[in-house]
């Protein structure tokens, strides 16, 4: 990155605290600009379009935020870079966040070094979900698999295809 080049930075949020909060804090950064803010996933998808900040930070529960990071990540602007802010850390949003193309995850009760942290990361093309919220994330996985795995299991025996044994005659 350029020390000349600002991370330049598109917030889509509908409560108005936070988007004021997130303006004043990027703009305090030397290193980043707020160049729009969007109240509705329709008004951040336009702006989005017009504008190709470099980084989008989107509120997750607004409809259509993960219908943004999927549609830039594979349109025109393949190179978009999304963070998703939530309240909560849900295992499935999470997983649908990070399978459409969300480069970072933060809860919006996290310390704004952590976020202003994650902006200078997915600029810099990393991913960032903070350790938290991955472990919590790699457990459900793996409690997901192993769940997935005994269903097969089951599926198989229940099919007919049960574990072939010998019978010995007398």
């Amino acid at each position: 990155m350029s020390t000349d080049r600002r991370i330049r930075v598109l917030s889509v949020d509908d409560h108005p605290i936070l988007s004021e909060g997130i303006a004043t804090m990027i703009n305090g950064q030397p290193d980043m600009e707020l160049v729009a803010s969007a109240s509705t996933g329709t008004e951040g998808i336009l702006k989005h379009r017009e504008i190709h900040p470099d980084i989008t930070l989107m509120d997750m529960r607004l409809p259509i935020s993960v219908a943004l990071t999927s549609r830039s990540r594979s349109g025109r602007n393949s190179d978009a870079r999304i963070i998703l802010l939530t309240m909560f850390a849900g295992d499935v949003d999470i997983q649908r966040a990070l399978k459409a193309g969300a480069q970072g995850y933060l809860l919006k009760n996290m310390p704004p070094e952590q976020m202003l942290e994650t902006i200078r990361s997915v600029h810099a093309g990393k991913k960032r979900v903070p350790p938290e919220i991955a472990s919590h994330l790699a457990e459900h996985m793996a409690r997901n698999r192993s769940r997935r795995a005994r269903i097969d299991v089951l599926q198989h025996v229940s099919g007919g295809n049960g574990i072939a044994t010998s019978q010995r005659g007398s």
